[in-house]
């Protein structure tokens, strides 16, 4: 990641969730660059062209139309073009079934959706500053779900 910003992707068919997100990486003080899509398979067309500047940090919803977020996990997974991509799942769930699924089909983190302002700012701002290549060599399901 040495560059001047974070190149960081959203895929959320929330467009409430998806302004909210924006607006705490505006607030935060880390040089982003934050892309949003509103469904899996928009993210995906993009990620897939030729011209795609890869993010280091994807954040998934897990659901959303046309394709959800477990379908892009399995897609980018799959592609070895993705594989410096740090993913965060992030969703309104917090279902064991769900943390467990993601887990183990490679996501990197997990997270919540806060429903405070401050407390996303916290979250985001957490995992952007992760050094997610000492975090994926010694990932494990205790430090996978990202507790506030």
């Amino acid at each position: 990641m040495n560059k001047e910003y974070i190149h960081i992707i959203l895929a959320d068919d929330d467009e409430d969730d998806r302004l909210f997100f924006t607006d705490a990486f505006e607030e935060l003080k880390i040089s982003t660059k934050v892309q949003t899509y509103n469904d899996g398979s928009e993210l995906m067309d993009y990620l897939n062209s030729e011209d795609a500047i890869l993010p280091e940090i994807l954040f998934l919803d897990l659901n959303m139309p046309k394709k959800n977020g477990l379908e892009c996990l399995a897609e980018i997974k799959a592609n070895e073009k993705f594989s410096d991509v740090a993913i965060a799942i992030y969703s309104t769930s917090s279902s064991e079934e769900h943390i467990q699924e993601t887990f183990v089909s490679g996501a990197n983190i997990y997270i919540k959706k806060p429903n405070d302002f401050e407390k996303l700012k916290k979250v985001l701002s957490d995992v952007v500053t992760i050094n997610w290549q000492y975090q994926t060599s010694g990932l494990n399901k205790d430090n996978f779900l990202l507790r506030i």
